[in-house]
């Protein structure tokens, strides 16, 4: 073996041993920073009081958000120092070499971080929000994160700028919205976003783009705390809590710049990845939570009503009407987020994309129809 390829297999390894410390780090710092979120919360009284919308009937602190961005940021730059001090420079150079997105990103986390707080304890008008999101997707396009080329999707390949730039600043603001707003019940934003960041970290390395590796599987162990005290706390014993929108926000731009990234990857460079479609890749571990929104934003639409406002029509709402426990409808739509990406990324490679989608499209629907077919036969007996 070469003195050149014993230096590659070394990197790997470093990479390896980073990727594991980053997921520790952000699984201890969140699990020791959330109980004194729980604290402060209960002592300044700063709960989510439960209303005719809400599924809870406890008062729960909705700050678990304040987290995520802190810890990731703290983990993220510990291993900064590790890498600096042991004179490898891996983790620099590769900040380097991507300084531009990232510092684009770091600016809309800050930025979408302090309304998601406000929101969290004041509330904040939506129109506020969007214009945050908007702004957020203008900072991307600076950074040069945009999608110029949907690779095939409905036979469209690349998109002029006069195309490219509106649709880059929609789909910023679709996504973060999109995990925003299937937070309705314990557990089920931090699953959907925990799957996707699985899913991306595992791309991410087999490209060999480790830095994004890196930021998914930190992103990850900030998760996995959270949805432990989400879902299995007690709300009497005062072990329970929400993310919040400082949270949902946080997890939806990241999740952004992931998805981002992949879609402007050149999948022709990696034989693992090059029969795959790079914005299949990219955007499927999100289709549940964005064909959600979706179809919420129609049928509020078809019934005349502000689709910018909060209903009860969200897939995980249908099913609790159906008469499904929370933590059973959570399951099956984290099974069916699973099935969904799986399948789609499998057929993909025999089946045309266009089809696949229409295919996908068509199941959905027809699952949304028959809940809402369900839950009238139930509710008319």
């Amino acid at each position: 073996m070469t003195n050149n390829m014993l230096h590659i297999v070394a990197d790997e390894t470093i990479w390896n041993i980073m990727l594991v410390c980053g997921m520790a780090l952000s699984l201890v710092f969140t699990g020791i920073l959330i109980p004194q979120i729980l604290l402060i919360a209960f002592r300044k009284k700063l709960f989510d009081e439960p209303d005719g919308r809400k599924i809870h009937h406890s008062t729960v602190p909705r700050l678990g958000g304040i987290a995520f961005e802190h810890v990731i940021l703290f983990s993220f730059f510990i291993l900064l120092v590790l890498d600096i001090n042991s004179g490898r420079y891996l983790l620099s150079n590769e900040l380097q070499s991507h300084t531009l997105e990232l510092s684009v990103s770091v600016c809309s986390l800050i930025l979408l971080y302090l309304v998601g707080i406000a929101d969290d304890l004041v509330g904040v008008k939506y129109r506020a929000k969007f214009v945050v999101q908007i702004t957020c997707g203008i900072l991307f396009l600076v950074g040069g994160l945009s999608i110029s080329d949907c690779h095939g999707i409905f036979g469209i390949h690349q998109l002029p700028s006069f195309l490219s730039i509106p649709f880059s600043i929609v789909m910023v603001v679709f996504i973060i919205n999109a995990i925003n707003l299937i937070d309705g019940i314990d557990g089920l934003a931090s699953g959907l976003s925990g799957v996707a960041l699985l899913f991306y970290t595992y791309i991410f390395y087999q490209l060999g783009e480790y830095l994004y590796a890196l930021i998914s599987i930190t992103t990850l162990g900030t998760i996995i705390p959270f949805f432990y005290y989400n879902v299995f706390g007690n709300p009497e014993k005062h072990r329970k809590i929400f993310m919040g929108d400082s949270g949902s926000l946080t997890i939806g731009l990241i999740l952004c710049l992931l998805s981002f990234k992949i879609a402007n990857l050149d999948m022709s460079l990696h034989p693992e990845t090059s029969v795959y479609n790079p914005l299949v890749l990219a955007f499927i571990p999100l289709m549940i939570p964005c064909m959600d929104v979706v179809h919420v934003f129609i049928h509020r639409v078809r019934h005349h009503k502000n689709p910018f406002l909060p209903d009860k029509n969200h897939i995980h709402h249908k099913l609790l009407r159906m008469g499904m426990s929370q933590r059973s409808s959570l399951l099956l739509i984290l099974v069916l987020s699973a099935l969904f990406m799986v399948g789609f990324i499998l057929l993909s490679q025999y089946v045309n994309i266009n089809i696949v989608f229409i295919v996908y499209i068509i199941i959905y629907t027809g699952l949304n129809c028959w809940m809402s077919h369900k839950i009238k036969g139930i509710e008319g007996k």
